[in-house]
């Protein structure tokens, strides 16, 4: 052993370490060195220069720039005609989805059915130019649909002002595009962190039921219904216009959606036959329109879509509308819509980019969701994303790059020119079928049981979402989501995790949970706390109080408490609330005669407790590397006092004895 530094005193070895055991107090940081750390890991935490980092020319700078922020440029160079025809199939395959749910979602929308397929021509090839995934596909999505539907017309009647109506949702779709490429330029995707799984789970499901309730519309024939989307509200005006049911649409209705439902359940068997539920709505489309025709369905009650006008996008920015009347309700759906739709496209498309390895980039998912929607405002398109059922149509089809949303684009190019008033004779039962037939497959039962038996509060979050949605409104039941998952994150914030450790009996120098690992030993007149978050000024008396409740337990239960270990290495960032309250620690315990050790403080909480003097104040000798070294260091001081409170003990008795013999 180096007896220079170490040495063994009657069984206790001693480490003689400098008085501060080795811990950098020295290092000390800029405030613009600190400012770009903290910039970086807030904006930039993926790091995106790094490609630039390496490269000495400009020229090669400037391409891999531009790759960068046009992903196109990165992977057409290599694209090859073996790529292409799993793309074209693929194309193939999700235009004829994106045909019937364009018209049916622009219905949900209170919007003309033919802004539907314009929807489905100039956003997915805005896409193709600036999207980072390779199996996002492009469409319209119902919840927004009906969201922007629902909100715009608290302003203006869709019915007795459909121009103004119209108008207004191309003008919240720009501000939902502008908004969206805000937050991916500047890097704001923290934003959209705050919609949590659960509140996206319970939001999406509550939102299928309220669709599915408003195309009982279209399946029992009805021309009156009710303007709310409440569960209440809707079967009220069920009730209330009972003698509009037409029974030749209800019973076509049963019969289409049971045929969608038998070929969602033929792809769930066997996932090679994808394809069938693929074209399914189509199919109902053309079946359901050449038995209308046929029979004259409109005779029997059985309405249809109407007249669709030839011909691609007309532009429609010049009828934006910002009047202050319109905007507040404009903002609310374009901020709302715009945060829902990236949250479920991003989320999508890292799912798919996850399980295949592939390219994937939240803040570039940003910039091309609002550049389409941008686009889209300009071109008679309403809000657009990546639909979780297209998108998995497309990676089932065997899509190997964004081409197939450049194939879709063409497609639905050739439709709008050449096939649009084939599909006005598309009967509304049909429509309102594969929207229910879509929605069964948002309300995901077995997340809530799981939810329900993982945590309890992740289930509580989701449920608001679900039943705000279902008996308030949709914005009033994600908002009350929101808000809970904000108390949630409150009280982590507020009521950090804290934990007594013990060493497990190895040779590794583990320092674990006592309570997880019972096998753990703890030392006699040592107790050790793990601090695991921030200490600052929402925690600062809880962190006081939870280490006196600690000292006052191990009291209740006979233990002698002398030396108090805190374990720093969890602590990330600490405010001058937190210092303080470290100092009120520090002088209760030593009243109590406890000595405060802290170990492993990180550097940015060094400099801190440096720059505010807590360091002078509790001495460098208080501070160690890592635990065992407090530890040993603590059963040496408590070794010495012992030895010392007996060495005082002996010299008393002695001196006693010589008075006594003096006498």
């Amino acid at each position: 052993m180096d007896s220079d530094r170490d040495q063994q005193h009657e069984g206790v070895f001693v480490f003689n370490l400098p008085q501060d055991h080795g811990v950098n107090f020295s290092t000390r940081r800029g405030f613009i060195t600190k400012l770009k750390s903290g910039l970086k890991e807030t904006f930039f935490p993926d790091d995106p220069f790094r490609q630039f980092k390496n490269e000495k020319r400009t020229s090669r700078k400037v391409a891999k720039g531009i790759q960068y922020f046009v992903p196109i440029f990165e992977w057409l160079p290599n694209y090859s005609a073996g790529l292409f025809w799993s793309d074209l199939i693929a194309g193939l395959t999700i235009t004829s989805l994106a045909i019937p749910q364009g018209i049916s979602y622009a219905k949900l929308a209170n919007l003309p059915p033919v802004i539907g397929l314009y929807s489905s021509f100039v956003p997915p090839l805005v896409y193709a130019i600036f999207g980072s995934s390779r199996h996002v596909a492009v469409g319209t999505i119902a919840a927004a649909s009906l969201l922007v539907g629902q909100t715009i017309q608290t302003v203006a009647d869709p019915i007795q002002e459909p121009t103004l109506f119209l108008h207004l949702v191309f003008t919240t779709t720009f501000v939902t595009g502008l908004f969206q490429a805000s937050l991916g330029l500047f890097r704001l995707g923290i934003l959209v962190d705050f919609f949590s799984h659960s509140t996206i789970t319970g939001f999406m499901g509550g939102t299928a039921v309220i669709l599915i309730l408003q195309q009982l519309k279209g399946i029992f024939g009805m021309k009156h219904f009710s303007t709310k989307t409440d569960v209440v509200s809707v079967i009220k005006g069920i009730i209330h216009n009972r003698h509009e049911i037409r029974w030749e649409t209800t019973v076509l209705g049963v019969i289409f959606v049971a045929f969608l439902q038998f070929t969602v359940l033929v792809r769930e068997k066997k996932p090679k036959l994808f394809w069938v539920s693929a074209i399914a709505p189509m199919t109902t489309v053309v079946v359901a329109g050449v038995f209308t025709y046929l029979v004259k369905g409109q005779n029997h009650g059985i309405q249809i879509v109407g007249h669709l006008q030839k011909g691609i996008n007309p532009l429609s920015i010049r009828y934006f509308n910002f009047d202050a009347k319109y905007l507040p309700a404009v903002l609310r759906a374009g901020i709302i819509t715009g945060i829902l739709s990236l949250a479920e496209g991003i989320a999508i498309g890292r799912s798919f980019s996850v399980t295949e390895n592939t390219p994937h980039d939240g803040n570039k998912e940003m910039i091309a969701f609002g550049f389409m929607n941008l686009c889209g405002s300009f071109t008679s398109c309403y809000l657009t994303s990546g639909p979780f059922s297209k998108t998995a149509v497309n990676y089932n089809a065997g899509c190997k790059t964004a081409m197939a949303n450049v194939v879709q684009g063409v497609l639905m190019l050739l439709t709008l020119l050449f096939l649009a008033p084939l599909f006005g004779y598309t009967p509304l039962v049909a429509l309102s079928s594969i929207i229910i037939s879509a929605m069964f497959g948002l309300i995901k039962y077995g997340v809530f049981i799981h939810l329900f038996k993982v945590d309890k509060f992740d289930f509580l979050i989701c449920m608001a979402a679900f039943l705000g949605v279902i008996f308030l409104t949709m914005d009033e039941g994600l908002m009350i989501s929101i808000a809970l998952s904000i108390v949630r994150a409150l009280l982590y914030v507020a009521r950090p995790a804290t934990c007594k450790l013990g060493k497990l009996d190895d040779s590794s120098a583990s320092y674990r949970d006592v309570d997880q690992y019972t096998a753990a030993t703890t030392f006699p007149g040592v107790l050790i706390i793990q601090l695991g978050s921030p200490i600052y000024f929402a925690n600062a008396i809880y962190v006081k109080e939870r280490i006196m409740r600690y000292v006052r337990s191990e009291q209740g239960s006979g233990e002698v408490v002398e030396q108090m270990i805190l374990d720093f290495s969890g602590v990330t960032s600490i405010d001058m609330t937190g210092i303080e309250g470290l100092i009120e620690i520090y002088r209760v315990l030593e009243k109590n005669g406890i000595r405060m050790l802290l170990v492993n403080p990180r550097l940015e909480v060094m400099e801190k407790l440096v720059a505010s003097d807590f360091v002078d104040k509790v001495g460098k000798d208080s501070f160690y590397l890592n635990l065992d070294d407090a530890v040993n260091a603590a059963q040496y001081s408590l070794h010495l006092l012992k030895t010392n409170g007996n060495n005082s003990n002996q010299d008393t008795t002695t001196h006693q004895h010589g008075n006594g013999d003096h006498a």
